[in-house]
């Protein structure tokens, strides 16, 4: 009879990237657990203190239009200290917007990932606009520095019905390059955080560009035809019947 005990952990950690089970020597945990963990937090800090490739963003979005931006951050050190310099443009960059009639804006900010906006921001655009035929899209605007209110300034100035952020979200020790997107109608400086809506965990393990596209186009359908986003919105659909929209099994 074999001495060796099984792995109750075994079958969890396949389901999982979470550290499940790591097991232990004396008072400490394995050398390849310590290891493992030391990488994963070596990958969020490079994700916070990376630079996203704009100029690779850009080429990708191509043949769409795109144009540069950037907050009122000065540095990156400065955009971790101070998050509403972040939430703002600089003034400077006001006038490279092109005031129209646009039905939606999309912005692209670093945020606190830039992997996640260089894998998964302009596939995600693309698969957007695919489902959305006959809308009138802005330039996509690329803004270096920026928290996700930024937007709230540059659909207003734009002149947009909607605006969505893609950002990159914080990175955790299992996922370093997720991308989140933000939702707002009728963007303004000073929109609440509950006038949003949110898709998060968009990444290569999570959520998938196309599904996330899915989402994306139906809230944007529901955003305009009902004039309203965040709280309401997700309030007025389930109060009249509305159904979410399928996520695949």
């Amino acid at each position: 009879m074999s001495g060796v005990i099984p792995d109750p952990y075994a079958r969890l950690r396949a389901t999982t990237p979470a550290r499940i089970g790591l097991g232990r020597v004396g008072d400490g945990l394995p050398t390849r657990a310590v290891l493992e963990f030391q990488a994963a937090h070596s990958r969020a800090r490079d994700a916070v203190h990376g630079r996203a490739d704009f100029d690779a963003v850009a080429n990708a979005l191509a043949p769409l239009e795109s144009l540069r931006v950037r907050s009122r951050v000065e540095d990156r050190a400065q955009y971790l200290r101070r998050p509403d310099l972040g939430r703002r443009l600089r003034e400077s960059d006001l006038s490279l917007l092109p005031r129209g009639d646009w039905d939606l804006a999309f912005v692209i900010a670093d945020g606190l990932s830039a992997e996640a906006v260089n894998r998964h921001a302009a596939p995600l655009v693309h698969e957007t606009l695919h489902r959305l035929p006959g809308w009138r899209a802005g330039p996509v605007v690329l803004a270096e520095q920026a928290r996700v209110a930024l937007g709230d300034e540059v659909g207003e100035v734009l002149g947009a019905k909607l605006v969505a952020v893609l950002v990159g979200e914080r990175p955790g020790l299992s996922v370093a390059d997720s991308l989140g997107v933000y939702l707002t109608w009728e963007p303004r400086v000073g929109r609440a955080d509950s006038e949003r809506n949110c898709i998060s965990n968009i990444h290569g393990n999570g959520l998938s560009v196309q599904r996330a596209a899915d989402t994306l186009a139906w809230l944007l359908d529901e955003a305009r035809s009902r004039r309203v986003t965040g709280v309401g919105l997700k309030l007025e659909a389930l109060d009249n019947g509305v159904s979410s929209p399928a996520i695949p099994a």
